[in-house]
């Protein structure tokens, strides 16, 4: 698309490139903007995508004929293994990730994520946590116990060597990248949309990020317990999971798919927003339904997380539980079912457009169907025993995950290609592309449920030739090349585009959203001026948007004192309330990326004094940005002609990094909710649980310790009350005597956790209370130290009554760990003690 500028457009133009673009050369790697993190993501992801579907072959090159032997059991197992780890964790949540960082500030009108750098850490440690990963298949110490590690198999018993270590520590880093995500894209959704885009105004694609991302807040917290107590144990010899201490390995069931269930729909939610929105484009007319998808989409996230047992219908649990996870499973199917029909009233009303990205629409409707079809065969208990852990269930993964996710995906990239390239792709290779791979994937799939049918295990490296799966398996695996040779054509597409590709014309697919507003291809502030949005289909009901946002007729059109702005929004009405200046480019996330990097491998390689001074660095890094915000003098200093009506964020007491302390505190508490479950559940089920008769935690110096903590949050609640009364006479002596109070909370509770006759070896209930300790220990440190940065702060000018941002902020954390104090009081010792000896 050719833009003609007049000279003070041009050079308005030209600073706003200067200021929100990124370093040349090698200095990009420090670029946070979210077009380029974003592209990074979707990059990586797909390189990550390729290894996967090369051990995919390798497995079904293995499985075409019976009785093969290319691949011993040990490489297969680590293989298979590594195939589900790759597209689960590394391939299908940080690429949808990406294609909604990528996306989400374009579709709200705005300029950036709300936390760039906090984008530019969840790249980097999605990528060191891939590439570590990644080693172990290279080094052929890959793990080998399944992607969702059971226990007792993944134990130090059964798999003594590093794989399984790989595994948890290289997640859970990966899960840090995830978490970040979840917190950046609920904030930025809520608070940094154009003014007037209220809730009910919001694109369709902007409720299912949202609830994705909520949902990742809320679900990835529970495999990051998970994953920690296994690795204590593994390593440290702590008791979780082993019956003979009192651990119960069901508890990792429980844990993981508390995480495991809802993640079917994390992926699924993003993926379906792609076909809420290319549906009505290529229809010609709004979605119908939008509130009633809405509803679905809200629904469907809640009972998501009440399905996690119906993975586990053959563990022996209770039948009345039996009864309600196998009613609740089939539940999921109402909110689905609502999706698919106005998507199809869409279309029936509509006077659709074939193009390319239909076709992979289309594809997705009849595939994603079937899998939503044996979904609802594996519901039914009965039914759910005599296929369980067969190419059934194999089969009906694939075709809810790749129909429900990668089909549409497929279908993202045609469309919004333009968008980023400035070409149109090749409908001929496309078409190819298309039909090779859904005739591949069918021949590959559907022929596996019957080799399911017939009984066939999952995770078996080979089979006897009087089994009768021969043909089924050779079929299916000539169908899986078939497939690959379809993603091969579609990447040789996407990448002669970009030299050989039509040039596109503005708004190539005559799209209803604001993305198709910015220039093509997108530059790095994406729109020159930040509209007004008034209705929900801004680029049918104003098509002159594109040419007065770029002449600058729109809001913040000018940069103010080299600084990255954007609105700030009521999260309700869209209303501007302030303006949200953000960081520029920064190496700190790559340094504290990598250091956490140098924490994993310390820990893999079992070098626990490096592992403690890495620690150590990423906490330094970690307050070394946070230093730099609010009134410091690379972020935003104070200046006599700052903005007023609305003013900078950071001198409320309400701008965006309050909501993302308090969003990620959601995700801290349900990591502690799930300790608590785990504490319950072990108390409750493990067949061996035993707890010493006299508690071993000593209850007055507990009691104190807390006494100690609840003085300390009146302090700095003192402190915040009275900035917001208007005075700061004595707000650096309050944060001081704060601190003061909190580090003698801190050692008191040192001395607590030092005292105590704690066996965490041998007894899972001692192991549970020592971690419970550790996490208040962390928690009551880490308050302390943020307030002596307050007050260091203030001694300094960055905080004061003019600017009274940052403790406001910090206030949610003391809260939070005034609270879970006091529940653990409660839950881990109080309530023991009354139940009788516990």
């Amino acid at each position: 698309m050719t833009e003609h500028r007049n000279q003070p457009d041009q050079a308005r133009h030209e600073e706003l490139e200067r200021v929100w673009g990124n370093e040349p050369g090698w200095r990009s790697a420090s670029a946070v903007n979210h077009t380029t993190v974003g592209l990074r993501f979707l990059i990586t992801g797909l390189a990550f995508f390729l290894v996967g579907g090369v051990l995919a072959m390798l497995v079904r090159t293995q499985l075409a004929l019976p009785e093969q032997d290319i691949i011993g059991p040990d490489l297969y197992n680590q293989i298979f293994t590594m195939h589900g780890t790759v597209m689960m964790f590394l391939f299908a949540i940080p690429v949808l990730e990406g294609a909604a960082m990528y996306l989400i500030p374009k579709m709200i009108g705005t300029r950036d994520l709300v936390f760039p750098r906090l984008s530019a850490l969840g790249y980097y440690c999605y990528l060191f946590g891939g590439l570590i990963i990644m080693s172990s298949l290279v080094l052929q110490i890959a793990p080998d116990a399944g992607w969702f590690m059971y226990t007792p198999l993944s134990s130090s018993t059964y798999s003594p060597g590093p794989g399984s270590d790989f595994w948890l520590l290289g997640i859970t880093f990966v899960e840090i990248s995830a978490i970040s995500a979840g917190v950046e894209l609920v904030v930025s959704i809520l608070r940094t949309r154009a003014n007037g885009i209220a809730l009910n105004k919001m694109p369709i694609f902007c409720w299912y990020i949202l609830a994705m991302a909520l949902m990742i807040i809320f679900g990835f917290p529970p495999l990051i317990l998970g994953s920690i107590l296994l690795e204590l144990e593994r390593a440290a010899g702590w008791v979780f999971f082993e019956v003979a201490g009192g651990g119960d390995p069901l508890l990792w069931q429980h844990l993981f798919w508390l995480f495991g269930h809802p993640e079917v729909y994390i992926i699924f939610l993003p993926a379906a927003g792609i076909v809420s929105t290319l549906i009505p484009v290529f229809a010609q007319r709004p979605l119908v339904g939008y509130r009633w998808i809405v509803l679905a989409i809200i629904v469907m996230g809640f009972i998501s997380f009440g399905l996690w047992v119906h993975h586990m219908f053959t563990v022996g649990i209770p039948q009345l539980a039996l009864a309600f996870f196998s009613v609740a499973s089939m539940l999921v199917a109402i909110p689905t079912a609502i999706q698919i029909f106005s998507w199809l009233a869409t279309l029936w009303s509509g006077k659709v457009l074939f193009r390319l990205p239909m076709l992979w629409i289309l594809g997705f409707l009849i595939v994603f169907v079937c899998g939503g079809l044996t979904g609802v065969m594996l519901a039914l208990v009965p039914f759910n025993w005599q296929v369980h852990d067969t190419h059934f269930v194999v089969a009906h993964m694939h075709y809810v995950l790749v129909g429900g996710m990668l089909f549409p995906l497929v279908a993202g990239f045609y469309y919004w290609l333009p968008h980023i390239s400035g070409r149109m792709p090749s409908d001929t290779l496309g078409r190819w592309g298309f039909w090779l791979f859904f005739g591949g994937f069918n021949m590959t799939f559907l022929l596996m449920h019957l080799t399911g049918l017939l009984g066939m295990p999952r995770r078996v490296y080979t089979y006897d030739a009087e089994m009768g799966w021969g043909w089924l398996n050779l079929l299916s695996s000539v169908g899986g090349f078939v497939m690959a040779i379809g993603v091969a054509v579609v990447i040789l597409d996407i990448a002669l585009h970009f030299r050989f590709g039509r040039k596109a014309e503005r708004n190539p697919w005559n799209a209803d959203t604001l993305e198709w507003a910015t220039p093509m291809p997108v530059s790095a502030y994406n729109f020159a001026s930040l509209p007004d949005i008034t209705t929900r289909h801004p680029m049918w009901d104003q098509p002159d948007l594109p040419d007065t946002i770029a002449a600058g007729k729109h809001g913040l059109p000018e940069v103010l004192n080299q600084r990255r702005d954007i609105f700030g929004s009521d999260a309700i009405t869209g209303k501007v309330r302030e303006i949200v200046h953000l960081p520029s480019n920064s190496w700190l996330p790559m340094q504290t990326a990598a250091v956490i990097a140098v924490v994993c491998i310390s820990l893999l390689i079992k070098a626990y004094p490096l592992a403690l001074a890495a620690s150590f660095g990423v906490l330094f890094f970690a307050l070394r940005w946070s230093w730099h915000n609010g009134a410091h003098p690379v972020a935003s200093p104070w200046r006599d002609d700052d903005p007023v009506d609305p003013p900078l964020h950071s001198r409320t007491f309400d701008g965006p990094g309050l909501w993302g302390m308090v969003i990620s505190l959601m995700a801290n508490g349900t990591l502690y909710v799930s300790l608590l479950f785990g504490w319950f559940y072990l108390w409750t089920a493990a067949p061996q649980w035993t707890a010493p008769e006299d508690g071993p935690i000593a209850l007055l110096p507990l009691f104190a310790s807390g006494v100690l903590l609840s003085l300390a949050v009146l302090v700095f609640r003192r402190a915040v009350s009275q900035l917001r009364q208007g005075t700061d006479a004595r707000l650096q002596s309050l944060l001081w005597l704060a601190a003061g109070l909190g580090l003698l909370h801190f050692l008191s509770l040192v001395w607590v956790l030092v005292t105590a006759p704690l066996t965490p070896g041998e007894l899972a209930h001692d192991a549970v209370l020592t971690v419970m300790l550790y996490y208040l220990l962390f928690h009551g440190g880490l308050a302390t130290i943020f307030t002596v940065l307050q007050a260091v702060r203030v001694r300094i000018g960055y905080v004061a009554l003019r600017l009274p941002y940052e403790p406001v902020v910090v206030q949610p954390f003391w809260m939070y760990t005034l609270g879970v104090f006091w529940m653990s009081f409660a839950a881990f010792v109080l309530l023991p003690m009354a139940w009788g000896g516990v």
